[in-house]
């Protein structure tokens, strides 16, 4: 069995402050013995979205050589849950997840597909695509700990994209979000529980959670989760910057499966 741990962050335009607040969140976790921690989407940046794509950097910047020599150091998987990765389009920057190994390597890089274009309310009004190109591939990596799918906030609610995950082979997926606290409340818990389901994967939700200071003073709901591949939520944050824990036993997993196997019942 893994320890797995994710975190809950309150990021904003302050990086050195979020690199403070999530590696001493991270150091937590692997003190209490987790060998797969995860953090949020936007973890080093969560402020204003023109100053974002000003601030992008690339894979061997500043951001991903911090995470990754933590990683080494601890000698931990670390999912830096998402960073504002440079792109070749001079007004947009690309939100990408990076999942490094205990020595510090890249084992892989996703980039959000789908992007949080939405009029849902005064409070939740926002266009992600006019600072963010979307990303055009899935992602699995194979490792020690068992095969792990990535994917990032809004993909949640698109089932297609962990069913293709399952059928890569995925057993524990990521979804590191910034949710609003407007859909949160409303379907954060029951979107992540059917993936689980459905999949009959663990999910690791790493989230940002309370005030930022991007445009319009957003915020967000926080509730960072793990749930296992019956459905059940085995660890969630309080409220405020935290780690949620749980074991990852791919044992129940398979045992799950066996007793329903619903990617041999699956008709296209």
């Amino acid at each position: 069995m893994t320890l797995a741990a994710v975190i809950q962050m309150n990021s904003t335009s302050q990086e050195e402050s979020n690199w403070r607040q999530a590696k001493d969140l991270i150091v937590r976790a692997a003190g209490r013995g987790a060998q797969l921690v995860a953090t949020p989407e936007n973890t080093n940046f969560l402020g204003p979205h023109q100053e974002k794509v000003q601030r992008a950097e690339t894979l061997e910047g500043e951001t991903c050589a911090r995470f990754s020599n933590l990683a080494q150091e601890l000698s931990i998987h670390l999912l830096l849950g998402s960073f504002n990765e440079k792109s070749d389009d001079v007004e947009r920057c690309l939100n990408t997840s990076v999942l490094f190994g205990p020595d510090g390597g890249q084992l892989a890089v996703y980039r959000k597909i789908h992007l949080f274009d939405v009029d849902v309310s005064a409070q939740v009004r926002f266009s992600e695509s006019a600072t963010v190109e979307a990303g055009s591939e899935l992602v699995t990596a194979a490792t020690d700990l068992g095969v792990m799918g990535l994917t990032i906030c809004y993909d949640v609610r698109f089932p297609w994209v962990y069913q293709e995950l399952r059928a890569r082979g995925a057993e524990i997926l990521t979804v590191p979000s910034a949710f609003t606290l407007t859909t949160g409340k409303d379907h954060w818990h029951p979107l992540l529980r059917a993936r689980a389901i459905e999949t009959q994967c663990y999910v690791l939700a790493p989230a940002q959670w309370g005030q930022h200071d991007d445009e319009g003073l957003r915020e967000s709901f926080g509730h960072a989760m793990i749930v296992d591949p019956w459905g059940q939520v085995v660890a969630m944050a309080a409220d405020g910057p935290g780690v949620a824990l749980a074991e990852i036993d791919l044992r129940r997993l398979e045992r799950v499966r066996s007793a329903m196997p619903v990617i041999d019942h699956r008709r296209d």
